[in-house]
């Protein structure tokens, strides 16, 4: 027992007729959802920037590699979630089959790659928004002391989130719409000022970092091997995938809405797995028009495709692009907030943090109480912290939890070989074990600050656990009964 104590499979089953949170989601809003949190940032923004400063016309592969790694993670949560459905995801599967510090770590991993990437989102869609309607930039731009626009979209969209699920499922969905339609246009607009100059060659050739390159600016995996830095080529343009992955980052959110879905054993896997093949598409014509239509070495950082057909003389598809970036970044906030409750209201629920954030609202059926703390430390990031420097922390939290997924796919078969399963991975261990091994090389592309980063949060989440989360633990508590001892306060 101790810090490996594992959940009963049965009892977490058990938890879906609680009837703390409402079954009110279908598998179209689970799409939804999916596409809502997942084209975001990384379309509007991301494909420009790496494209600049990594890949060149190259970035198109590596939006190909991050959505082959994160199909291979979604096939073992689409098992896992509709095996097991919970408000834990990642978790809870950790809970079930490696022992309570893995899933600590693993929620308090998801807690990172969640908030981070909302208060990210929220100073990103502030900016858009100043940008749209000329907004001062002194409150709504990115050098802001307090950035007002995202901490007042936080608190709009807290609101929503806590009023109901199905109420949050209709604002994601009518946002989804708008974007998508957007991001359509981009590709039927754009696909004529493509030129084939633009992507020759499609991998730059590497070059040197510089005479002074900044260290910890390195891949951890170059650093490993002793290579020297380099930007551009095979390497630049894995390095770019890496971090590109941060755009797929959020399918493992819809596994969060298990106990809340009217039909779990298949419309959580037609989730998870639609959302994501719409999304790969998307972004893999997106970031090939965007490179076509502009010079890689020319491309404007702060708004990549509004700029590029700014650049053509096609100035309405900017400001359309500029509407589909806000109504975009909009809807990934609107998830992140709902599946950040999701989490801490499953870890509070376990005892692993204070209970009381593991309870739902009596009316409205949410974890009303872990949706407002997520929103305010969400808010004070988004506020105070000029963040696009820790972007890259959204990535190594999601990739750490996917490879604890994979794992726990082979382990949970082992140990449960009776659990009925509505849907299984293919090749089981094989595709688990690759998928394991392909996170963990993408996380070895990201920089050596980044790692350095991750581990003082997991020192951090190790502090808190041995702490308060050991002691407090419902598993503790059931222990101590079996010894005799007094119950912990």
């Amino acid at each position: 027992m101790g810090i490996t104590r594992t959940l009963n499979v049965d009892e977490v089953l058990k938890r879906q007729d609680s009837g703390d949170l409402k079954r009110r989601l279908s598998s179209r809003d689970l799409i939804g959802f999916g596409v809502g949190i997942i084209i975001g940032t990384g379309i509007f923004t991301l494909a420009g920037v790496e494209a600049k400063t990594h890949a060149g016309p190259g970035v198109t592969l590596s939006f190909v590699i991050g959505a082959v790694v994160a199909g291979l993670a979604a096939l073992c949560y689409a098992e896992l979630a509709s095996s097991v459905p919970t408000a834990g995801s990642a978790y809870t599967y950790a809970f079930a089959t490696l022992g309570e510090v893995f899933a600590w770590i693993i929620g308090w991993d998801l807690l990172l790659e969640f908030a981070l990437g909302a208060a990210v989102v929220a100073r990103g869609w502030s900016g858009y928004l100043a940008n749209l309607l000329g907004l001062p930039q002194e409150l709504f731009g990115e050098d802001a002391t307090v950035n007002i626009g995202a901490v007042l979209i936080i608190a709009v969209l807290t609101v929503v989130a806590i009023m109901g699920i199905k109420q949050s499922a209709l604002f994601t969905n009518v946002l989804v719409l708008v974007k998508v339609a957007v991001c359509v246009l981009i590709l039927a607009v754009g696909v004529f000022f493509v030129k084939g100059t633009n992507l020759t060659p499609f991998i730059p050739p590497a070059q040197p970092a510089g005479e002074n390159p900044e260290v910890l600016k390195q891949p951890a995996i170059e650093a490993m091997l002793g290579l020297e830095q380099s930007v551009y080529g095979i390497a630049g343009m894995l390095t770019a995938a890496a971090i590109v992955f941060f755009a797929y980052t959020g399918f493992e959110a819809l596994a969060n809405l298990g106990e809340e879905t009217k039909n779990p054993s298949k419309d959580l896997r037609v989730g998870i797995l639609g959302a994501l093949a719409v999304c790969a598409v998307l972004y893999i014509g997106v970031s090939l028009v965007l490179t076509g239509m502009v010079p890689f070495t020319e491309i404007d950082e702060g708004a990549p495709l509004a700029a590029a057909f700014e650049s053509v003389g096609m100035h309405w598809v900017g400001a359309l692009i500029s509407l589909g970036a806000v109504t975009g970044l909009t809807s990934v906030m609107m998830v992140e907030l709902v599946t950040i409750g999701r989490i801490g209201f499953a870890m509070g629920r376990d005892g692993l943090l204070p209970k009381k954030l593991g309870v739902a609202h009596p009316k409205w059926g949410t974890p009303h109480r872990m949706t407002i703390a997520g929103a305010v430390v969400i808010a004070l990031l988004a506020a105070f912290v000029p963040i696009t420097e820790l972007s890259d922390m959204v990535s190594i939290g999601a990739l750490s939890a996917m490879i604890v997924v994979a794992i726990a796919v082979p382990v949970l078969r082992r140990k449960r070989p009776d659990l009925k399963r509505p849907f299984r991975v293919p090749l089981s261990p094989v595709l688990p074990i690759v998928a394991a091994l392909a996170c963990l090389y993408l996380m070895l592309n990201l920089d050596l600050l980044t790692w350095l980063r991750f581990a003082i949060w997991l020192a951090l989440g190790f502090v808190i656990y041995f702490a308060y989360g050991r002691r407090h633990s419902r598993l503790a508590a059931v222990e101590r009964e079996g010894a005799g001892q007094p119950k912990q306060e």
